[in-house]
């Protein structure tokens, strides 16, 4: 059963600069359990954090942040931090993405059908890009740790983040239909107006002219794409739990002690 719309509009964080940062613990999970509330993150990137924010983000007491953002991204917009920031950052040294997918996917396209088209493409691939797939491993040895809160961002918090988060809640037994559900909350996480006006500036800088509908649609996600994505791994790996040892190297021990550390009664 998928929880109701106001429990999923709490679950958001609602901060002025930091967009789409929200708990994606608190779903029913394996064999009668649920996740657990205040230890698993998401968001988009850091960079317009205003100091309220910092200050609502340091009250989490996130102990270990995984930035899935390549280094051109990393370094054109650095994550703002509080003054006691304290937590273990990870990053890959090299390009995860090369530009975020949303960014990625504006390259040659002129309309909303062609931009949805390019992004099913991305998503169709997403599982096997060979500089994310270190940061997936990096990700779930976070989890499996557990040493206190988690927060795992890209720019967007939408696509790379979004992922990786599916194949989270997938391991703690998530509905399939509620892994969705949290995916597309995207769209309403946080000031989605601010996020098109900024992913618009940054779009027509690099690949000239695209109007609002092709820009709304690169911005947003659609249930399709993770559906495309999730697809294309039971396709190649014949189902996730294979795609998650063989890939990531997150076998099914591993896979229960994040059910051990991350699921309740």
């Amino acid at each position: 059963m998928l929880p109701s719309a106001g429990l999923m509009e709490n679950r958001v964080l609602k901060l002025d600069g930091v967009h789409n940062f929200r708990d994606y613990g608190g779903y029913a999970g394996a064999q009668g359990a649920r996740v657990k509330t205040g230890l698993l993150w998401r968001s988009a990137q850091h960079g317009d954090a205003s100091a309220s924010d910092l200050e609502t983000i340091h009250a989490l007491g996130i102990a270990t942040v995984i930035d899935l953002r390549g280094p051109s991204e990393y370094e054109a917009k650095p994550c703002l931090r509080h003054p006691e920031f304290s937590a273990q950052v990870f990053r890959y040294p090299e390009e995860t993405a090369g530009l975020a997918l949303h960014t990625e996917a504006a390259d040659g396209v002129v309309t909303a059908a062609e931009a949805r088209a390019a992004m099913m493409r991305l998503y169709e691939g997403i599982a096997f890009r060979e500089n994310l797939v270190p940061m997936l491993r990096c990700y779930f040895e976070v989890l499996r740790r557990a040493e206190g809160p988690s927060l795992v961002h890209c720019v967007a918090g939408k696509d790379r983040t979004g992922f990786a988060v599916a194949l989270a809640q997938h391991v703690l037994g998530v509905d399939r239909d509620a892994i969705l559900a949290d995916y597309v909350l995207t769209n309403r996480a946080g000031n989605i107006e601010a996020r098109i006006a900024a992913g618009a500036e940054q779009i027509r800088g690099k690949y000239g002219a695209i109007d609002e509908a092709t820009i709304r649609t690169l911005m947003g996600v659609e249930e399709d794409y993770l559906v495309t994505a999730l697809a294309a791994v039971e396709a190649r790996h014949g189902s996730i739990d294979a795609y998650l040892a063989e890939a990531i190297g997150l076998d099914n021990a591993a896979q229960e002690t994040l059910r051990r550390h991350y699921l309740e009664a």
